[in-house]
């Protein structure tokens, strides 16, 4: 771990590699675990406001699912998470042809009909962020429908921080990104 302003760095997110392999996976993230998306607080407003243009993209159980339980929920921990159809898939996700699963929001966003691109959340993956009072946490999360994407990754050479690179500057800003790479390369076996 290192840290950068307020947030803890695990190493983790410079060593390891990643590149999403959708053709592999069919965007499983979206679809398996036990909880929906985590939604930041000041995300739910958004959520809010764009619902009616990212509606025409959902699923009509996505949309049942939503018009049931909100466009996010509160669980009784007090995480802010996209509510899930039956306890599976995120209300969001719909289905390419080749049933791959896809985002509703980021297909609006895509078309140009909303400037959001989805929860930064969902950007971030496979790195996570845990919002402590002093200071932000953030790690790699491993899971397991995701080794075809660690493989992709290798073969490629694409560290995770560069392949979340748009979603990190996202969260931190373009200053902590390059402070970011400046440990990346000292971090970096010398050759």
């Amino acid at each position: 771990m290192f840290q950068l302003g307020k947030t803890l760095v695990s190493e983790e997110i410079i060593k390891n590699d990643f590149v999403c392999n959708l053709s592999s996976c069919k965007g499983a993230c979206c679809i398996d675990g036990e909880a929906g998306a985590p939604v930041e607080p000041e995300e739910r407003a958004i959520m809010e406001e764009i619902y009616p243009k990212v509606k025409p993209y959902l699923r009509n159980e996505g949309i049942e699912a939503i018009e049931k339980q909100g466009v996010y929920i509160t669980r009784e921990n007090g995480e802010i998470e996209t509510p899930l159809i039956d306890e599976a898939d995120c209300a969001y996700v719909t289905f390419d042809e080749k049933g791959t699963a896809l985002c509703g929001i980021e297909e609006a966003y895509n078309q140009g009909d909303i400037d959001w691109k989805k929860p930064v959340s969902c950007h971030l993956y496979p790195v996570r962020v845990q919002e402590y009072s002093s200071f932000s946490a953030v790690n790699y999360h491993r899971w397991e429908i995701c080794d075809d994407a660690c493989s992709l990754g290798a073969e490629l050479q694409v560290p995770i921080y560069k392949f979340t690179k748009d979603a990190l500057v996202r969260k931190f800003g373009e200053d902590w990104y390059n402070e970011l790479e400046e440990v990346a390369k000292n971090l970096q076996p010398k050759k």
